[in-house]
């Protein structure tokens, strides 16, 4: 006969037993995916308080930064993305801005001290430090009532290195050399009897002229466009037929290209120059110049920044165009591909805002 055993109770022992365990795993369940919630809240607020920011690092005429407004901007942009904290606080040593490092941008991203920052590196804590620890739920009943929960985002500013259509351009001409030997903030007249002048009033040698980013031989109007408008793409098409850039999509800022030019400065343009007065602009620079006849051929070999800040229209020799040398942030500018190669880059044209950590 086989033996029957009690075994009333045996379930209600078995559960007690794995009471501890099952409410351990609810706890981790429950509270791990708060938490990720909540790191996935601050990820995202950090995101977009270092790419709003980094644009404010785009520097004055005379390439000084305001610092300042970077801080206002990270903590203004947290509060408004962090919800469930009221007044959300931002460290000012949780804002780190400098310049990335090109040979570490893509091994092991540095953020150097030195020259023009670019750089805006943002971290959004809730702990001991700022904003207190995020309080847990089950896992109170182990005596863990709260979490640290940090997220950091870095975003730099491309550097400008493609000219599509709508870019703003300024189609005048300025020599290289003497251009390089400017600082930032420095001013430049330019006459309509072609002379140039520098911050002291000093003439400079060499010719200076309209140039035709286009078609051969342009009229005033479409150089007036251009003034108000921007690079068209009937100008890229232009270019690209008479074989002086090897696409009609863009104008690489890197690579020479020869352009016509006329001496001078028309009155016609004169309205379209005072629209733009106190405007950023790409300005071509040349490093040898050719006559032909009437016309001048000018050597692209780059372009510059430039605002345009005054301008008189007055007869040949008291008409003239105030320049200053400066940086821009250009949406219509296509950013060079590779963070680490800063050799083909605009200087001083700064693009748009990318995240890198």
């Amino acid at each position: 006969m086989r033996q029957t055993v009690n075994r009333k109770g045996a379930i209600a022992v078995m559960a007690a037993i794995l009471m501890v365990p099952l409410l351990g795993m609810v706890a981790f369940a429950v509270d791990y995916g708060y938490l990720l919630k909540k790191r996935a809240d601050l990820q995202r607020a950090a995101d977009s308080a270092a790419l709003a920011a980094v644009r404010d690092l785009v520097p004055t005429d005379d390439g000084s930064q305001d610092i300042a407004a970077v801080h206002a901007v990270v903590k203004q942009y947290a509060a408004s993305n962090v919800k469930d904290v009221s007044g959300f606080t931002v460290l000012d040593s949780d804002i780190e801005i400098g310049r990335y490092d090109p040979a570490t941008v893509y091994t092991n991203f540095t953020i150097l001290n030195s020259g023009t920052s670019d750089t805006v590196r943002v971290t959004l804590r809730r702990d001991s430090k700022a904003n207190s620890p995020v309080p847990l739920f089950f896992a109170r009943i182990f005596g863990i009532v709260d979490s640290d929960v940090r997220a950091t985002a870095t975003a730099v500013l491309q550097k400008g290195s493609i000219l599509e259509p709508g870019v703003g351009i300024l189609p005048f001409s300025i020599p290289k050399a003497d251009w390089d030997a400017t600082s930032r903030g420095d001013i430049w007249t330019v006459y309509g009897d072609g002379r140039i002048e520098d911050d002291f009033g000093d003439t400079i040698p060499g010719n200076w002229g309209t140039t035709d980013i286009g078609f051969r031989n342009n009229s005033t109007s479409d150089i007036s466009d251009q003034i108000l408008n921007g690079l068209r793409q009937t100008d890229l098409d232009a270019l690209h037929a008479d074989g002086r850039i090897p696409t009609n999509t863009h104008i690489d800022g890197s690579k020479p290209c020869n352009v016509n030019g006329d001496p001078g400065l028309s009155t016609g343009m004169k309205a379209a120059v005072r629209a733009v007065h106190g405007h950023t602009k790409l300005i071509p620079i040349y490093d040898t110049v050719a006559t032909h006849g009437a016309n001048i051929e000018f050597h692209v070999v780059g372009w510059a920044v430039c605002r345009v800040i005054d301008s008189n229209w007055n007869g040949a020799k008291n008409t003239y165009v105030k320049v200053k040398k400066s940086h821009a942030y250009d949406g219509f500018l296509r950013p060079q591909a590779d963070l680490g190669d800063t050799t083909k880059v605009i200087d001083g044209a700064f693009t748009s805002a990318v995240l890198v950590e």
